[in-house]
């Protein structure tokens, strides 16, 4: 017990370290009450992209149509030699997917994907289900653009940073310390989380970024220059009334409701081939 003890201490002292060095690295960023910087304008990379795909509403069934997603996205990403890094997976206790982060780079890979964000809604009888009734579940997803030379002022005060073990898919830790990093931005409520690099600064630093990019894509939107105005508005809440798109198993169906049209079928287009889909819905504005 005192040598488990020990360790425990050991642990807790070095994220103690981590967390006083991370405050000490936001507060160069100053006391604006996080306005943009000014400097050179934030470029974007039209060939990177950030993933997210996140369970909504429907339980398990959701993690698992997540899961779906996630398989979808990959495979298509393959498909067009875009180079794919896990960011942050996290599994649910039926093998699906709570969240999962992917950087994906490669040609084109915002601009051809930009559209998919939205909330994405399955109908069909999971396996669980011994009635036969069909579920409705829901997954959201958001695609982020990669910005370079991105300057906001994000204060200290207005951060919640933990740490905690990576998990990787599988459901197995790949780390038996706390490296993974979760940042939560409190006025805005939007969340972050990095278990990409070996070490909690890595992970911090990558997790800023990602939080930086997120906040100025959210004020390019509204149009607003201080943070304080941000309206948050990127996915929705994940309920099913906020659908973009349903897939629809029993009628092998997949509708697209921004432009009313139907694809076919369902298992093809979730095995990645989403080319029809991405062509059709790339002007969406």
């Amino acid at each position: 017990m005192k040598e488990i003890t020990t360790q425990e201490m050991d642990s807790l002292l070095a994220q103690k370290n981590d967390l006083e060095k991370a405050l000490e690295s936001l507060e160069y960023q100053g006391d604006t009450g996080g306005t943009a910087k000014k400097g050179g304008d934030p470029e974007l990379s039209p060939n990177e992209a950030v993933l997210e795909i996140r369970a909504g509403t429907g339980g398990d069934e959701a993690g698992l149509f997540a899961m779906d997603l996630y398989k979808m996205y990959t495979r298509y990403a393959d498909s067009k030699g875009w180079r794919v890094t896990e960011t942050f997976f996290s599994e649910n206790s039926a093998g699906g997917i709570k969240t999962a982060i992917l950087s994906l780079k490669g040609s084109r890979a915002y601009e051809v994907l930009k559209n998919e964000s939205g909330v994405h809604r399955v109908q069909r009888v999971p396996v669980t289900e011994s009635g036969g009734r069909i579920h409705t579940s829901t997954a959201t997803v958001a695609v982020l653009p990669v910005f370079k030379n991105i300057q906001l002022d994000i204060r200290p005060e207005d951060l919640e940073m933990e740490f905690f073990r990576s998990g990787g898919a599988g459901g197995q830790n790949v780390n038996k310390v706390s490296t993974a990093v979760r940042l939560k931005h409190i006025p805005t409520g939007v969340v972050v989380e990095c278990q990409e690099e070996r070490t909690q600064g890595k992970n911090r630093e990558k997790a800023m970024n990602i939080l930086s990019t997120k906040l100025f894509e959210m004020m390019r939107k509204q149009k607003v220059e201080e943070l304080s105005e941000i309206r948050l508005s990127q996915v929705g809440t994940g309920d099913r009334s906020e659908k973009i798109r349903t897939y629809n198993f029993p009628q092998d169906r997949i509708t697209d409701h921004r432009i009313n049209e139907n694809f076919h079928p369902v298992v093809t287009i979730l095995n990645g081939q989403l080319d029809e889909i991405l062509a059709k819905t790339k002007n969406i504005q």
